[in-house]
């Protein structure tokens, strides 16, 4: 009898020494890691693709690095143009780059980009924000959105003097999406390109200015191959950037790493407008530091800049019509958030 049990004790003893080591290994289970690659068009020395670099890494850090994003910037995972397609069919799990290399893809959003004198790329980048989530652009629905930003007001560096808005009309001027249609309007001839060709085609002459905010004469070094910096802020103008993120891949996280990459990404709404604002403080330095020379238009001059727009704003609320969609409302929300 005694012999029964303390084997009986044993074996207690044998099935709860298991069960402790079963229990401790289930305890020490990796949570699952996602990785994901992320298409930027910006050169990694661009103050933009360092913010976006910081947004990866603050995700990572939030997600004890259950999600590893791996930036691919300058183009080499998916050229400027092709990166909203990219990550739509999976080439790229996510992407930035612009909505007007996509002609006519975005007719609503196209708003975003309108002259309606942007004063600053904080500002820029909080309404694109603010109207999509209030408008929820069907064109957008073949991604999921983690933000938008946008730079500060445009500005026209130029090889040639330009004294006012008159000298514009026999210019050849590189510009994309509705800043080509404000060239047409200024009776200047638009040449689209992305911003990757832009210097060489100024240093060769193919274009005799572009339409651009005045951090990309650093960013993108064009201050180094155009010789004056006209203020067009009266109609300052911006081009609105996405970040966008496959819908499979997407919908593969749980519903907890899908809300910390959400509040990273609204967090990172202000981080990347600042980061626009900095760029232009040191886009300015740089050209003023090569000795190019700033040209300020006198009132009248300005006046005449913003009455030249009536026939694009027409053009856009037409378009939009069109096609059925409120781009009459959508411009004078826009308006009405500039106030």
């Amino acid at each position: 009898m005694k012999k029964i049990l303390s084997l009986l004790i044993l074996s207690l003893l044998l099935f709860s020494g298991c069960t402790k080591k079963e229990e401790s290994a289930g305890s020490t289970v990796k949570k699952k890691t996602y990785k994901f690659n992320y298409a930027v068009f910006f050169p990694a020395t661009h103050l933009q693709a360092q913010t976006a670099e910081a947004w990866a890494k603050e995700v990572e850090s939030r997600t004890d690095g259950q999600i590893q994003i791996t930036l691919f910037p300058g183009g080499t995972l998916s050229k400027a143009a092709q990166t909203y397609e990219a990550v739509v069919t999976g080439v790229a799990d996510m992407g930035m780059s612009v909505f007007a290399y996509s002609r006519g893809r975005f007719p609503l959003l196209e708003g975003l980009d309108l002259p309606v004198g942007y004063p600053d790329g904080v500002t820029a980048t909080k309404i694109a924000n603010e109207m999509v989530k209030k408008y929820q652009p069907e064109e957008l629905s073949d991604v999921h959105v983690l933000y938008l930003h946008a730079h500060g007001p445009g500005v026209l560096a130029s090889r040639k003097e330009v004294s006012s808005p008159s000298d514009i009309a026999s210019m050849k001027i590189r510009a994309t999406g509705l800043s080509a249609k404000i060239v047409t309007a200024l009776g200047g001839t638009p040449i689209s390109m992305s911003q990757g060709d832009t210097y060489e085609s100024l240093q060769k002459g193919v274009v005799d200015a572009t339409f651009c905010p005045i951090e990309t004469l650093k960013g993108w070094k064009q201050g180094e191959v155009i010789d004056y910096v006209v203020d067009t802020k009266a109609i300052g103008y911006t081009t609105t950037m996405f970040v966008v993120m496959n819908n499979d891949k997407w919908a593969s996280l749980p519903e907890d790493l899908q809300k910390i990459l959400t509040e990273v990404s609204e967090e990172w709404i202000y981080e990347q407008g600042a980061a626009w604002d900095e760029s232009d403080k040191q886009g300015e330095a740089f050209v003023k530091e090569l000795g190019k020379s700033f040209v300020t238009l006198s009132d009248s001059d300005n006046k005449a800049l913003v009455d030249a727009m009536a026939p694009v704003y027409a053009e856009y609320t037409a378009a939009a019509a069109e096609k059925g969609l409120p781009g009459e409302d959508f411009l004078n929300d826009l308006r009405g958030m500039l106030k």
